[in-house]
């Protein structure tokens, strides 16, 4: 059952019906699973990417490294549920290696994504250093090529 979470993170729109049919299962069993899988929080939301590149909104993207001190009895965890209740934070992970901490995060512009570094982030208690990559431009994203004609099999419209 493992292949309609694989066919869903392709491509969330693809219908309970048309699972079944690409995995010859019933439209039952596949609603249930998904049910299922919603209950459990293994499906934890669906979400469009959007190439905002081609809109007039102006976004920026930057990777920011941090390091920091854990926090004794909780480790990493407290410092980064205080990060991730920024809305400019849309990922944040745990790393190996020599820093700690991986924020990726949006803004309008350069400006904004300093503010929220230089204000918010790099005063936080057992922050100890942070170091900001911006991206240039974007290739590929959460499994989607930007090229047009990235080869994709789309399933919606079989």
């Amino acid at each position: 059952m493992h292949r309609i979470l694989q066919l869903l993170e392709q491509d969330a729109r693809l219908s309970p019906a048309r699972i079944a049919e690409i995995l010859d299962l019933s439209e039952a069993a596949v609603r249930n699973k998904i049910q299922e899988y919603e209950n459990e929080n293994i499906i934890l939301s669906y979400k469009t990417v959007i190439d905002w590149d081609k809109t007039e909104r102006d976004s920026v993207t930057a990777l920011v490294e941090v390091r920091c001190s854990p926090q004794t009895g909780m480790g990493f965890d407290e410092l980064a549920s205080r990060i991730c209740s920024y809305p400019q934070v849309e990922s944040l992970y745990l790393m190996s290696g020599s820093f700690d901490l991986t924020l990726i995060v949006t803004g309008r512009n350069l400006l904004d994504i300093s503010r929220f570094i230089s204000e918010n982030l790099a005063p936080m208690e057992n922050i100890i250093s942070t170091s900001t990559h911006f991206v240039l431009k974007k290739y590929k994203d959460v499994g989607v090529n930007y090229n047009p004609e990235d080869g994709r099999e789309d399933f919606r419209n079989d």
